[in-house]
């Protein structure tokens, strides 16, 4: 079975790009569209990864090939912040992961206790801000698996995430990380054999995930930040007198390339094969 583990709908929140937070969502994928357009693409299972809001649920929770997920907003104990799928919840678990997002130590137990399987997300990237040589550590002794294809990530920090999980022993996902329809289930995980979203979780446990589809570039980054500025036009029409920003877009996202880049060589060359954080690899379900 097929499953795009990582997409996002307009209940992922305002955009933290500066000048934007006010007046421009994170994404204007409708949950009902979201799905259709992921069964179209051939996906069994379909997911959503909002951040921090599991309100996608309402449209969706009457398709049989649904299961709820979200993506958890995390301070470290370094003080950083970090992104974690947590696949397979309940309302009741979006709570009690909100009320633990900024003790990870309580929101990993309590995901254990609750056989929740959660991942890193965009690993070596500067998405989420700085990272310390101690979230590291975390990630490879406490996280259950390790996002190794996100669509929207350089293929050099997706090579990276994928080292990282095959040292330390952690099962693997894709997901497109769309924030537009056009770049769903383009990347995407596959667990062979599974019949249901219970064995197909279940398979992800056991570590047999399969991650597979595309990574970012800069092309599909400018894209995909134009079109949220079109749909930003359609949903408030006033903006269009704003529309001239967008065409900044280009060096917008080819600085993110630069730094994203950047990013991944810094803790690429920190965290090399050959010096280890040095835990277990194994996985703590």
């Amino acid at each position: 079975m097929r499953c795009d583990l990582h997409v996002h709908t307009i209940h992922s929140g305002m955009c933290t790009v500066p000048g934007l937070s006010r007046v421009c969502l994170e994404s204007y994928n409708e949950p009902h569209a979201l799905y259709e357009r992921l069964k179209q693409r051939g996906m069994d299972l379909v997911t959503v990864t909002d951040h921090d809001s599991i309100d996608a649920v309402e449209d969706l929770r009457r398709y049989p090939d649904f299961f709820l997920s979200e993506e958890v907003t995390c301070t470290m104990p370094s003080g950083t912040e970090m992104h974690a799928g947590v696949y397979g919840i309940c309302e009741k678990d979006h709570t009690e992961l909100q009320r633990r997002r900024t003790d990870i130590e309580s929101l990993l137990a309590y995901a254990v206790e609750r056989r929740l399987f959660v991942t890193v997300n965009h690993l070596y990237s500067s998405l989420t801000g700085p990272r310390t040589e101690d979230d590291f550590a975390i990630f490879a002794r406490d996280f259950h698996g390790v996002e190794t294809v996100n669509g929207q990530m350089l293929p050099c920090a997706n090579r990276l995430a994928a080292d990282f999980a095959r040292r330390f022993g952690k099962p693997v996902v894709g997901g497109s990380d769309s924030h537009t329809l056009a770049g769903v289930a383009r990347t995407f995980t596959e667990v062979p054999g599974a019949a249901n979203a219970e064995e197909f979780l279940a398979g992800m446990r056991r570590g047999q995930s399969l991650a597979h589809g595309e990574s970012g570039d800069y092309w599909k980054l400018t894209r995909a930040v134009c079109e949220i500025g079109v749909s930003l036009v359609r949903a408030v029409p006033m903006m269009t007198l704003c529309a001239g920003l967008f065409a900044l877009a280009p060096a917008v996202t080819l600085a993110n390339y630069f730094r994203e880049t950047a990013f991944a060589w810094y803790w690429g060359q920190r965290n090399r094969p050959e010096d280890p954080v040095g835990v277990s690899p194994e996985v703590a379900l």
